[in-house]
């Protein structure tokens, strides 16, 4: 077995939500309660550390004790970027821990096969991520104006968690923030220095929570599973 940490990085702002997303019913139960569930079901996860904002340390602290959950050791302050806040969670990590897994707070439909077939490619190649293939066409533009169509079939979607060997994305990290870098996206790091990243089997809906549209979609797909 594996040890592998996961940071939570929760630090946002919920402003495209319109409001804070965190502690927000989904189907009557906090997102990121269903989010934490989800890895603290997994075999691989040894422990979680969440990197949230100031003000929600206490709320989301209680949120996991009442619920009675066993592999949150940390909940801790993220900063103002992403990079920022799952540093925080990296430098409070067992150092011990093989891989870190970076997992979106507001990604709750995350499925075991996704969470397993990640971890399980990261523990052969050092860095994997789940992806689906984009569905729609995409155009580069500059001014509003059409430069050029991808080609499509090159194209994914991008989602989490992103895995890696510990040291490798702690070296990434910690080297984009020293050059004032801020990334949305964890895998960028890490290509950053040339290395490479698998892409693994995703799941059209392990959808980010990012606007209000999301919310209905999520609970239907909830109610599908019949985890409502």
């Amino acid at each position: 077995m594996v040890n592998c940490s996961v940071i939570v990085p929760a630090a946002g702002s919920s402003t495209r939500m319109g409001q804070d997303k965190l502690l927000m019913p989904l189907c009557d139960v906090p997102m990121l309660l269903r989010t934490l569930w989800r890895l603290e079901e997994c075999g691989y996860v040894s422990e979680i550390i969440i990197a949230t904002r100031e003000d929600l340390i206490v709320p989301v602290g209680q949120l996991c004790k009442d619920a009675g959950l066993q592999k949150v050791r940390k909940v801790v302050a993220g900063g103002e970027s992403r990079t920022d806040s799952v540093l925080a969670g990296l430098r409070e990590a067992d150092p011990k821990a093989e891989l870190i897994a970076i997992h979106d707070a507001d990604r709750p439909l995350v499925t075991a096969e996704i969470l397993s077939g990640t971890i399980r490619k990261a523990m052969e190649r050092g860095a994997a991520a789940p992806a689906v293939p984009v569905k729609d066409t995409i155009k580069r533009a500059v001014d509003g104006v059409v430069e050029s169509t991808l080609e499509r079939s090159e194209l994914f979607a991008v989602q989490t968690p992103q895995v890696f060997e510990h040291g490798l994305i702690l070296g990434a990290l910690e080297k984009a923030q020293a050059e004032g870098l801020s990334l949305t996206d964890d895998c960028a790091a890490v290509e950053r220095l040339g290395m490479p990243v698998c892409l693994t089997a995703g799941s059209y809906e392990n959808i980010k929570l990012t606007t209000p549209e999301d919310i209905p979609a999520a609970e239907a797909i909830l109610e599908r599973r019949g985890e409502a």
